[in-house]
């Protein structure tokens, strides 16, 4: 039976793959979850816990300090939800597992999620609500700007800058000193070795414009 001492339980926003795999580090980091929140399977039970509307959350559910996560992997709706949980009086919780390593200075945003196996390097900013998926590293003075995804496996050089909402695919390589614009999208396995202007999709090694996003 929780005390009250104990901190307020963990809403993920977002019962799908994302949302499972941060209620995997949450539950690697200790953090106690309170449930999922999602609008298209709310009623179901996923491991246990329920699956709510975000709507339906009430002042019983959001006493001082409930925190959220969004555990969801598009930017935009990652925005959507942030905007709507805040507007709800809900904290954004940063949560990062145990065997993720974290650099000396650097700092994390509020609802930031760093998956197991990651590496984020020294003197690194990651922005509000960007997510560090397993396995993937982020190099020194790199900077996230909000809503930034690094997908598994995902290679960011050193003195990166990845503007809002930019997404790096899987196991794709930014080289050093590189700038990703706002919502663009760097495809699997690409290699980027020049800049990619805002809402690009670029891909293949090295990797090309496709078309914009």
């Amino acid at each position: 039976m929780p005390s009250a001492t104990d901190p307020p339980a963990l809403w993920i926003a977002g019962a799908g793959g994302v949302g499972r795999e941060a209620l995997d580090t949450a539950l690697a980091a200790g953090v106690p979850v309170a449930g999922f929140l999602d609008d298209r399977q709310h009623g179901a039970t996923f491991r246990g816990l329920p699956v709510r509307r975000p709507a339906d959350l009430g002042p019983a559910d959001l006493g001082p300090g409930t925190r959220y996560l969004v555990g969801i992997a598009d930017p935009a709706v990652r925005q959507r939800l942030s905007a709507l949980l805040d507007g709800l009086g809900a904290e954004p919780f940063t949560l990062v597992h145990p065997r993720a390593l974290i650099a000396p200075d650097t700092l994390l945003g509020p609802g930031c999620l760093v998956m197991g196996g990651a590496y984020v390097s020294s003197s690194v900013r990651l922005g509000a609500h960007s997510q560090v998926h397993y396995n993937a590293t982020v190099g020194h003075d790199t900077v996230f700007g909000e809503r930034v995804t690094v997908y598994p496996g995902g290679n960011v050089s050193g003195a990166v800058l990845l503007a809002d909402g930019a997404t790096v695919g899987s196991n794709a390589v930014v080289l050093q000193g590189r700038r990703i614009g706002a919502g663009a999208f760097v495809g699997a396995a690409a290699v980027v070795t020049r800049d990619v202007a805002p809402g690009e999709v670029v891909a293949g090694s090295p990797a090309r414009p496709l078309r914009r996003a």
